[in-house]
């Protein structure tokens, strides 16, 4: 049971909840992607979609992990509870794998995927910070 001494400040359901949403769109992602909605296939060019569509199952497959588990690590934030720091871990594990793919490994054909790598770059940076929250939260007693 917590006490008052462990009352997460409100900047902890702020950074959740952003972290929440944030996870969210990439799980809105991963189900335009994957049901190829207008979503997906308005934002990219033809060439484009056909590079994406030639990765590996592997990678659609990490995505989902990432994305998810991204996801059930909020969720748990929110409920203040420590197994979101395993969800989180596994999230920033999954996404890096895919996008250190993205950037470095696949083959891209010279076609130019210049703000997707920004965002690569983010998503690395981003779930790295949460496993850092989660981490901060359960030293600081915050979840438990």
């Amino acid at each position: 049971m917590t006490n008052s001494l462990n009352k997460p400040p409100i900047w902890f359901w702020i950074v959740s909840v952003i972290a929440l949403i944030w996870n969210g769109m990439g799980v809105h992602g991963y189900i335009s992607q994957a049901y190829k909605t207008s979503a997906y296939t308005d934002v990219y060019t033809s060439e484009q979609i056909e590079i994406m569509n030639t990765l590996p199952s592997w990678y659609t497959a990490l995505f989902a992990i990432a994305v998810f588990s991204g996801v059930i690590g909020c969720l748990l934030l929110l409920l203040r509870k420590k197994a979101a720091k395993w969800f989180l871990i596994l999230s920033f594990i999954t996404a890096t794998i895919q996008m250190v793919y993205f950037l470095f490994i696949a083959d891209l054909n010279g076609v130019d995927f210049s703000a997707n790598k920004i965002m690569a770059y983010m998503i690395i940076v981003f779930a790295a910070f949460l496993v850092w929250f989660a981490n901060t939260s359960s030293r600081k007693g915050w979840i438990n």
